[in-house]
């Protein structure tokens, strides 16, 4: 079962995913509402997720930023990035994040982007 950390300051958009994502049979390790609370529960995860999906717009710390701290911590870190914000896609890519999903998106995109991340 693949480990799933969900940061998203909207928590409508954060229940959507724990039920879109427990439906999929991934195991949810933690959410967090913005970038500074993301990178303090990353830092104390013994296990590690599979996938990181993040956010941009966030109170503190935004998603480019928090990335970069994750990215510090673990360069094997997948994260793709899921955010209305199309003009971050060339930074996200840059600093290295792994996937770039545009909102709104359909589900199946989603799994597209998410099974493109993991391979």
């Amino acid at each position: 079962m693949k480990k799933i950390f969900i940061i998203e300051d909207d928590p409508e958009i954060r229940g959507l995913y724990q039920i879109i994502f427990n439906g999929l049979g991934f195991n949810i390790v933690g959410m967090a509402e913005d970038g500074q609370v993301a990178v303090d529960m990353f830092k104390a995860m013994l296990e590690k997720p599979d996938l990181i999906i993040m956010d941009y717009r966030m109170p503190r710390k935004n998603g480019i930023e928090a990335s970069i701290e994750i990215l510090q911590i673990d360069r094997e870190a997948k994260i793709l990035f899921a955010t209305a914000d199309n003009e971050v896609r060339k930074q996200a890519k840059s600093i290295g994040v792994a996937g770039f999903i545009k909102k709104p998106f359909r589900l199946e995109e989603l799994m597209n982007d998410i099974k493109s991340v993991l391979n």
